[in-house]
């Protein structure tokens, strides 16, 4: 029994680095869509419904869609400039949700609402790429 866990988790540390790949492709691919969305700048969206300043607004797309890039780019930079890129990127994305959370969900928190929603996995992502960096 122990040589057939031995193999298995052999056999799954050689998918370790996709799987990270791939919540990294798949998180800022997330940040991408939701920061482009908000474009023309100003976002009129978050301006109108929640009462934002336009410099803000437009802060707020600008943060989301570099984050998602950003996110991507870093986990190709070998070494320590992409291991800090991405845990800059991680912190931003991890500060961007909690604001979101707080100006536009405020009613979620501790509510089935919270965890059948995207922005919960994307905060969660945020904090693994800001925790983690680009270590295996």
């Amino acid at each position: 029994m122990n040589n057939l866990i031995t193999k298995i988790n052999e056999f799954f540390l050689n998918f370790e680095a996709i799987a990270s790949l791939l919540l990294r492709l798949v998180i800022g691919t997330a940040f991408i869509i939701h920061g482009y969305g908000k474009f023309p700048l100003p976002p009129e969206g978050l301006i109108d419904y929640y009462d934002i300043p336009p410099f803000i607004a437009s802060i707020v797309a600008i943060s989301e869609l570099t984050s998602g890039m950003l996110l991507i780019i870093s986990g190709f930079i070998k070494g320590q400039l992409g291991n800090i890129i991405t845990r800059v990127v991680g912190l931003n994305i991890t500060i961007l949700m909690l604001s979101i959370f707080v100006v536009a969900h405020q009613d979620w928190f501790f509510t089935k609402s919270l965890f059948i929603n995207s922005q919960i996995f994307l905060l969660v992502g945020g904090l693994y790429f800001m925790i983690k960096g680009n270590k295996i």
